[in-house]
């Protein structure tokens, strides 16, 4: 039987996605659960353009496999006009066979977002990346108003999932209540797919 793990894909263009995925991963890890981060090649403007199968920097690039075999699912993009960025759509496009076998039916999912601005379109791209996982029939887990910070940020955080306001030079660091959101949304979601695992081992 395959070691469960969470899988956090992202995709992230100025580094700020990137660092919500590392916090969720943390969380997750708390949970006791491996959390696997993966991320996707941006889309080119240039017609056959290929890009090179692993990153420069940063986490590796996500095949199917890691999509298909995972125990849960954080994915995470900044905005764009509201809605997730196309190369993280573009991936989502390709899982058609996934979707044909049914091989993330159950598992838990939650969805993660950043914005230069507070009222960027967070809480609209991260309903747009539900959608997918919804069709993948998926089960969405928000972030609850037990945890506290929900109540108290200034910034970024929603009950539909973790997010940060990086500012409009990505000036802003990553806030207290963000980072508590991360890691309590990371660590529900391993929880949720371990109790599902023993469940159905």
């Amino acid at each position: 039987m395959q070691t469960p793990y969470l899988l956090v894909l992202y995709y992230s263009r100025h580094g700020a996605t990137a660092q919500l995925a590392r916090h969720i991963a943390r969380g997750a890890e708390a949970a006791g659960i491996e959390a696997r981060l993966r991320t996707v090649p941006p889309v080119s403007a240039d017609c056959e353009a290929t890009a090179a199968s692993i990153p420069d920097a940063g986490a590796p690039y996500c095949t199917l496999d890691d999509l298909r075999h995972c125990s849960g699912l954080a994915l995470g993009s900044p905005t764009r006009f509201g809605n997730m960025a196309a190369p993280l759509k573009y991936f989502l496009d390709n899982t058609s066979e996934i979707w044909l076998s049914g091989a993330l039916i159950d598992k838990p999912a939650g969805v993660f977002t950043s914005s230069a601005s507070l009222h960027g379109g967070q809480e609209t791209t991260l309903m747009s990346m539900m959608i997918p996982l919804l069709h993948h029939g998926m089960v969405i887990a928000g972030i609850p108003y037990s945890e506290t910070s929900l109540n108290k940020t200034q910034s970024g955080g929603t009950p539909y999932g973790a997010s940060h306001v990086s500012g409009g030079q990505g000036q802003n660091k990553i806030a207290t209540d963000e980072i508590n959101l991360c890691k309590a949304q990371g660590k529900r979601l391993g929880e949720l797919a371990l109790k599902l695992v023993r469940r159905t081992a």
